[in-house]
Parts: C-alpha cells; sequence; structure tokens
C-alpha cells in the first residue's frame, strides 16, 4: 500500500517538475503564454495526484 502512495507521489512530481522544466526552456516570443499554460499544467497535476491519492486510499479501506 505504501509502494503505491510513493508511486502516485513519484510520478505526480516528477510530471510537475518535468513540465516546468521543460515551460523554463522557450523562446522569448513564448514567454507570455508559457506562464499561463505552465500554471493551467500546474493545476491539473495538482489537481490529478490529489484525486489519485484519494482513489488509491478509497480502494485500500474498500480492499482491507
Amino acid at each position: 500500500m505504501k509502494f503505491a502512495f510513493l508511486l502516485v507521489i513519484t510520478i505526480g512530481v516528477v510530471s510537475l517538475l518535468s513540465t516546468i522544466f521543460v515551460a523554463r526552456n522557450v523562446e522569448a516570443n513564448y514567454g507570455k503564454s508559457t506562464k499561463r499554460n505552465v500554471t493551467n499544467l500546474s493545476a491539473i497535476y495538482i489537481v490529478l495526484l490529489l484525486g489519485l491519492l484519494i482513489g488509491v486510499t478509497w480502494y485500500a479501506i474498500v480492499t482491507l
């Protein structure tokens, strides 16, 4: 069970950091739109991470 939690958290954090890292390596013209896109993607990752954690917790409670 701890493995599932660690896996969900690890994937979420790696995805979020990868998105931010890739967004930093853009041309100067993309500066304004990139900031909004990174904010949107970060929000999606946070919501997804919370949803996955709730789902894994619910699954653990139901199966135990």
